[in-house]
């Protein structure tokens, strides 16, 4: 397994990331660990922030100079411009926010994948009570990569999307990198299928597990919806997150909470004769939000681009993954989720044994090591990331073992 090296020998990230210390750490996919170079950047964004202001006239061009860069950077990751990019505080808020604001009707349909995140399911199936909007379910929990090369999974995909999407079926919900089992969706290829339907259903992307693990800016460009967070691969702070909107849905969806950020002009805010939204992504972003985490954003993003490029990076995780996969299927009682080598760093796996999932991450957090349980499927979970050590996933497949045994 090869990685950028610094003179230990180790990832040079990882040297910077203190967290990483005093455990084995295979969380990333819930959130990473925070670089102190970026924790020193949030802390020089707040002192700025203090010394011009907190409110005064000279620190607004700072904050709004902090906005417009961060935008920037985030927009070349999603291969859209500036002002299809609004800042959200995670990945939920970036789907529901202009999710809610879209045209639907009753009767309508939604199609979402088996394999969403329970918090956009659920915003979804709120939504539907409320407009009369029924719910149709995409299955994808059981295409594995198996023997499967990436064409034949995706032609699987658009075979099960054409059979299930009706005149009807107004929006599909899919994730870019499913959470649960680590498989990687076409979503370009999705987006080109709903585009030759004549509604053009809208494609909503769950990003929360792709951005800062593999390579982003194809499918946020293609789909209408793509939300995404900082905290987790990206390994910057908590609280930030983005959502990279189609200039569709710009045009289509109004803003459902509203602040002072939203409005063009807060002086006409009573003004019933015009809108007073701006035009652009900014309509989707409410009102005060913590301006230092943006620098601790831009700092971990550039310190990951220091490690090698989007492509550079999945290689070196996926070396990992399938190093832990392999392993992990000759431990009697343990069979991986995917029947082959994960495409990315993400790798599920089920326990066999008498010991409940949850009970078997409480005893390995007793030795350091940190893994996550999964609902649905019923798994557990480990990820590995540029900073993963090889001595640290054998330490992981050791304790494993014996549990097992």
């Amino acid at each position: 397994m090869n990685s950028s090296k610094n003179e230990y020998g180790q990832s040079a990230l990882r040297a910077l990331m203190p967290a990483l210390n005093n455990k084995k750490y295979f969380n990333y996919g819930g959130q990473g660990p925070l670089p102190k170079p970026s924790l020193e950047a949030i802390n020089k964004s707040w002192e700025i922030i203090q010394e011009k202001g907190p409110f005064t006239n000279d620190v607004f061009s700072y904050m709004s100079n902090e906005l417009q860069i961060t935008k920037e950077l985030l927009s070349k990751l999603c291969g859209v411009k500036p002002t299809q990019i609004a800042l959200t505080e995670n990945v939920t808020a970036g789907c529901i926010l202009p999710l809610w604001g879209l045209p639907f009707s009753s009767g309508d349909h939604f199609l979402i994948s088996d394999c969403e995140h329970p918090g956009v399911v659920a915003a979804c199936q709120e939504l539907a009570k409320r407009k009369g909007i029924f719910i149709d379910i995409l299955p994808v929990k059981q295409i594995d990569n198996g023997l499967l090369d990436r064409q034949v999974i995706q032609d699987i995909l658009l075979n099960r999307l054409k059979e299930l999407i009706s005149p009807k079926t107004r929006l599909v919900v899919l994730s870019h990198l499913l959470w649960n089992t680590g498989q990687i969706m076409p979503i370009g290829a999705v987006s080109n299928l709903l585009n030759s339907y004549s509604q053009r259903p809208y494609l909503l992307v769950d990003a929360a597990q792709s951005f800062g693990h593999i390579v982003t800016e194809r499918e946020a460009s293609l789909a209408d919806i793509y939300a995404f967070t900082g905290h987790k691969w990206a390994c910057g702070p908590e609280g930030l997150g983005g959502v990279a909107l189609s200039e569709r849905v710009l045009r289509e969806s109004r803003p459902t909470l509203i602040g002072w950020r939203s409005l063009r002009n807060e002086n006409q805010a009573f003004n019933s004769n015009i809108d007073p939204y701006h035009q652009d992504s900014r309509k989707f972003e409410i009102a005060t939000s913590c301006v230092p985490l943006l620098a601790g954003l831009r700092s971990s993003l550039s310190l990951l681009k220091n490690e090698g490029s989007s492509e550079e990076r999945l290689k070196n995780i996926r070396e990992k993954s399938a190093y832990l996969w392999e392993n992990l299927a000759r431990i009697e009682l343990v069979e991986p989720i995917l029947s082959s080598i994960p495409p990315s760093g993400l790798v599920s796996f089920i326990h066999k044994g008498k010991i409940p999932p949850k009970k078997l991450v409480h005893l390995l957090g007793r030795v350091g090591i940190w893994i996550r349980d999964i609902e649905d499927p019923q798994s557990l979970r480990a990820c590995v990331h540029i900073t993963t050590k090889e001595d640290e996933i054998r330490s992981l497949l050791e304790e494993v073992r014996q549990i097992t045994t």
